[in-house]
């Protein structure tokens, strides 16, 4: 069955003093999440379980993400999160360290249910 996307939301995150991709990510994450209220759900009475939720996390060193970690962090549907090269690393070279900066873009999908409907 074929999918149409219902939602796309944006956030952004970052862990200033511990270097911590997978933080930053979470973080990303949920601030797209605070960003969202979806209430088509109760109303049209269909189940969460049938959404799927496509996370894309950007930052400079995406194998430092641990993605499971990440999609654990979804309360609904079915979650799957990639990391990909984006975000942004500020050096601090006086204290030989990194403030890591995330970006996360959050998809939701149901299946396309179109046919099924017709107006009168």
């Amino acid at each position: 069955m074929t999918e149409k996307r219902i939602i796309l939301e944006m956030g952004t995150g970052n862990d200033l003093y511990g270097q911590d991709y997978t933080k930053a990510a979470r973080r990303a994450v949920q601030d797209a999440l605070h960003h969202s209220s979806i209430t088509l759900f109760s109303k049209l009475g269909i189940d969460h379980a049938e959404m799927r939720v496509l996370v894309t996390i950007g930052v400079q060193d995406p194998s430092q993400v641990d993605c499971d970690l990440v999609a654990a962090d979804l309360p609904r549907g079915r979650a799957e999160v990639r990391a990909v090269k984006g975000g942004l690393d500020v050096e601090d070279t006086a204290a030989g360290t990194r403030h890591v900066v995330a970006t996360a873009a959050i998809e939701a999908f149901l299946p396309d249910l179109s046919g099924q409907y017709k107006l009168s």
